[in-house]
């Protein structure tokens, strides 16, 4: 990446410049400490112009088809006006660090549309469910004029739950026909989901989904049980025939309405930017500790002696960590 000049970045991605947004988004994504000093002076200065967006997050089960049904959605909204935004978060190999990043395949109509910004970004070592500079994807975006982002996470698993905290509203994409389809959604991902949809109800599968979403339905009553408490809406939907899209974000704008009723939607951003702050101390302590002298010169040994079983990884993690204060204390 060339010299960086923030203030014209930051001028270029208000103005909308695909080009801008494309560099702000890798200047975000990279590890080098330069860069990390320039991208914070460019977050800082398009935050004033973020925070209006409709924030969601889509997760689902494998094969429920969360590309198709991202592109098939987001069609829709940019056919009601919508601009929309996408960071849409591929798997990365743990031996290679490469990714499959075929979103772009999945989403033909939204990467050619003037009116929507696709963003596919390795997941690299990040867990749940995200990149490491999702959020600050999301600013970008959001600073450039998108008010719709919408963030496709890896996939269901325990440690999906960090969408959560970044966006307005879960939204978990199911389907029917794979055997127990309650088997496979993780009780934690339920209890997170703000809005649950059946993808795939069309043709034959039509009446298979409608009895998923009732299964689904009544596992929500049991989970949250109360005439008070406020369950997810079951929906089915078909991001191949377009049907049931509609009813799909008008519950997820119920949703967003529901929080600013309640008055909680301030609340949770202003949470949500807490724990972004941890998250950022605690990803650049990673890279400090893994980058120090001394760990840099012991750590294949002590890779080594882990894999073949002499030590510990508890015990190979404390003389990590000691390696990295006896080199902190060096240098002060």
């Amino acid at each position: 990446m060339r010299e960086i000049d923030v203030a014209a970045l930051t001028a270029d991605v208000l103005s909308g410049s695909r080009a801008a947004i494309a560099r702000a988004i890798t200047l975000v994504e990279s590890s080098r400490e330069d860069h990390r000093s320039k991208a914070s002076e460019l977050i800082g200065a398009l935050t004033p112009h973020t925070g209006s967006s409709v924030r969601v997050g889509i997760t689902g089960v494998p094969g429920a088809g969360k590309s198709t049904f991202i592109n098939a959605l987001g069609t829709r909204l940019i056919q009601r006006g919508n601009r929309v935004g996408v960071v849409a978060v591929d798997p990365s190999s743990r031996r290679t660090g490469g990714s499959i990043l075929g979103d772009r395949t999945r989403m033909a109509e939204l990467t050619t549309s003037d009116h929507a910004f696709v963003r596919p970004s390795p997941s690299g070592r990040h867990l749940g469910g995200v990149a490491r500079a999702t959020r600050e994807s999301m600013l970008v975006l959001e600073a450039a004029g998108y008010d719709v982002i919408i963030v496709e996470t890896v996939g269901v698993g325990q440690n999906e739950i960090a969408v959560s905290e970044m966006v307005d509203t879960f939204l978990l994409l199911t389907l029917a026909g794979a055997g127990d389809q309650l088997q496979g959604i993780k009780r934690g991902i339920l209890e997170l989901a703000d809005v649950i949809a059946v993808n795939k109800a069309d043709g034959d599968g039509e009446g298979r989904a409608r009895v998923a979403a009732r299964d689904l339905a009544t596992a929500m009553r049991l989970m949250l049980p109360g005439k008070d408490v406020r369950r997810p809406p079951v929906l089915t939907c078909s991001a191949a025939t377009h049907s049931g899209l509609d009813e799909v974000w008008q519950a997820v704008l119920d949703h967003r309405g529901h929080l600013e009723a309640e008055g909680s939607l301030a609340t949770r951003r202003a949470q949500q930017q807490q724990d972004w702050m941890w998250a950022m101390v605690d990803a650049h302590l990673e890279d400090a500790v893994r980058h120090t002298h001394s760990v840099r010169e012991q750590r294949a040994a002590l890779e080594s002696a882990v894999r073949a079983g002499s030590l510990s990884a508890m015990e190979a993690a404390d003389r990590i960590l000691a390696l990295y204060a006896a080199d902190v204390r060096d240098a002060n």
